[in-house]
């Protein structure tokens, strides 16, 4: 009986030191609510090794993973676009989660170098609400206008009629 309970208390106190706190009481994944004014505007995300992984509509809820290897976050680019507005883009990115230090009590030195280094919840993505708000194109005059300087000789001969000659 005494040895089970030695046995007991071994593992329990082996498992303490042996896991990463942010694993234990965090994510390793994160909700990012995505929204835009005006609303159902088209968002790209991207990410730096994986290429697009979502396409979808504003508003939107995106789940994404916060670590990028060991000792790295994952960064994703947003893209949010809609017809008669400009682009916007925005950078996503793991920083550092507040439950990881909670290896300095918790966790030990297995939890801060491999623990949470390797699963990734180390890192946190931030912001996890963004509201992206699309400027209007504007239809000013002359907008879609270039002006080309080119030889006389390049301008083809049916516009040479309409040339001024500016002295």
């Amino acid at each position: 009986m005494m040895g089970s309970r030695k046995t007991i208390m071994t593992c329990l106190v082996a498992a303490f030191f042996l896991v990463g706190c942010a694993t234990i009481v965090s994510h390793t994944q994160w909700p990012v609510n995505i929204t835009s004014t005006p609303d159902q505007a088209t968002v790209v995300i991207t990410e730096r090794d994986e290429g697009k992984i979502f396409e979808g509509k504003t508003p939107t809820i995106v789940t994404l993973k916060s670590g990028g290897g060991y000792f790295r976050s994952k960064e994703y680019t947003v893209n949010v676009s809609k017809e008669g507005f400009g682009t916007k883009t925005i950078v996503l990115k793991g920083d550092l989660n507040p439950w990881y230090l909670g290896n300095v009590i918790f966790g030990g030195l297995i939890g801060i170098l491999i623990v949470d280094p390797l699963t990734g919840a180390m890192w946190k993505i931030q912001p996890d609400k963004v509201n992206i708000v699309l400027d209007k194109k504007s239809s000013k005059a002359g907008e879609g206008v270039h002006l080309a300087i080119m030889l006389l000789e390049d301008v083809p001969n049916e516009l040479r009629d309409s040339m001024i000659k500016i002295k």
